[in-house]
């Protein structure tokens, strides 16, 4: 009977409005939700019967069901924060996180360091990233994101880079040129700048150059200690723990680079003989360069422009950040950085398919295709932002719309089941 089926035809639209409801209810739940993304209910409609077979036409309609719910996946509002362990992308991909239910993926990215001092979720799912090698270079290798809680190694200085200029106005009148005395050095060298180095142990050393040209574009270099701080040293005063020669082109270019003598034999255990190399640039001869960077001779006072070197003391870890990359680094105690991890991102070819797991999570489905996993902002994944969080997608005023829209639904498939009893009393009356 027709009328009969009408009441079925009502049903449908209620259970489909009141699920539509429910998403709807979702939707406003998480509107505080970080990373949240909307869904939709979308609606499918049922055909039951055919007046025609398969002629085609007059077919009448059983009413509507629920054929799917799709999150809108829309770029959340990126808002700034104050914690340095707060990420937000901007684009497409999703963090990886491990757990003991494997691997997962979200858009929160309101991370912390546990106790153990892994970054983890708010679930204490551990992100996952690029490793760092112990040079701080960032390796195609994933795991867990930890920084080390213990001291870093101190390291003795290998190499001591100086950019000077040389006065090639000092006189080489025999009345008035200098000749080096060790034990007055100051006085006896025309010009002298100090350097730090360190020793094995990460002791800091501070090493003065003295220089003597000694004839036209020739010049000698010394390198001194406090001679309490060398085996052999003297007492009072300097040691000397490396001597050579520079010499430069007419153009005041640097030419050669000689170290003729090298002592690096520091007290308390350390290291003996290390090996410094002194660099005073891209010398034409000896490192076949153009002379161009580094040190140079020309009419002008003698006078230190840079100098690096690559030795430090131990030191604890005193700050942490990540940079718009996804790279965390590390400051040191001893003034030195270096790179931890960088975040990894997964981007899937049907995001939508996605298979929500609560706490934030997704897994991966069969529909929602493998993920690509690769470093932020490239090969269409988003950019990170450090310091922030991507806030939900939900417009609660369009939720409200849409909410008031599957009521009046509701509604009238109400009315439908009210009508069609009316019609079915007025069947029964008929006996009358």
């Amino acid at each position: 009977m027709g009328v009969l089926s009408s009441l079925y035809t009502g049903v449908s639209g209620l259970s489909a409005q009141g699920e539509a409801l429910g998403v709807i209810g979702d939707n406003i739940a998480n509107a505080n939700t970080v990373g949240f993304k909307a869904s939709r209910a979308e609606f499918q409609d049922i055909i039951s019967k055919s007046l025609k077979g398969i002629l085609g036409g007059n077919q009448i309609g059983r009413g509507v069901k629920i054929g799917a719910v799709n999150p809108i996946l829309t770029q959340g509002n990126v808002d700034a924060t104050e914690k340095a362990t707060d990420l937000a992308i901007s684009g497409d991909g999703y963090y990886i996180v491990r757990g003991s239910d494997g691997e997962s993926f979200t858009r929160d990215g309101s991370f912390h360091f546990d106790k153990e001092g892994y970054l983890v979720t708010n679930d204490n799912q551990r992100v996952q990233g690029f490793e760092a090698d112990e040079a701080g270079t960032v390796i195609n290798k994933i795991g867990d994101i930890k920084f080390p809680r213990a001291l870093i190694p101190a390291r003795g200085t290998t190499k001591v880079k100086l950019e000077l200029n040389l006065d090639s106005r000092v006189s080489q009148d025999p009345t008035t040129v200098k000749t080096f005395d060790p034990k007055n050095p100051y006085d006896t060298s025309n010009y002298s700048t100090g350097v730090e180095i360190y020793d094995s142990q990460g002791n800091k050393h501070l090493m003065t150059m003295f220089f003597n040209k000694t004839a036209d574009r020739t010049w000698d270099f010394r390198g001194m200690v406090d001679g309490k701080e060398v085996v052999g040293g003297v007492d009072e005063g300097l040691s000397e723990v490396c001597k050579g020669k520079l010499t430069f082109t007419v153009d005041g270019k640097l030419d050669t680079e000689e170290l003729q003598a090298s002592t690096f034999n520091f007290k308390g255990g350390a290291l003996q003989n290390q090996q410094i190399k002194i660099d005073f640039g891209d010398s034409i001869t000896t490192d076949k360069g153009k002379g161009l960077d580094g040190t140079k001779q020309y009419g002008k006072d003698s006078d230190m422009i840079a100098w690096n070197q690559d030795g430090s003391a131990a030191g604890t870890i005193t700050n942490l950040s990540f940079n718009d990359e996804g790279v965390l680094t590390a400051l040191y105690s001893n003034g030195t950085t270096k790179d931890l991890a960088q975040i990894s991102l997964a981007k899937f070819e049907n995001p939508e398919a996605l298979f929500k797991v609560g706490n934030n999570r997704l897994k991966e489905a069969r529909d929602s295709g493998a993920p690509a996993v690769g470093k932020p902002n490239r090969a269409g994944r988003g950019k990170i932002f450090a310091k922030s969080l991507e806030r939900s997608t939900v417009d609660l005023a369009l939720e409200f719309v849409n909410l008031i829209q599957n009521q009046r639904g509701f509604q009238a498939n109400a009315k439908t089941i009210t009508t069609t009893d009316e019609l079915l009393a007025e069947v029964i009356n008929l006996k009358r």
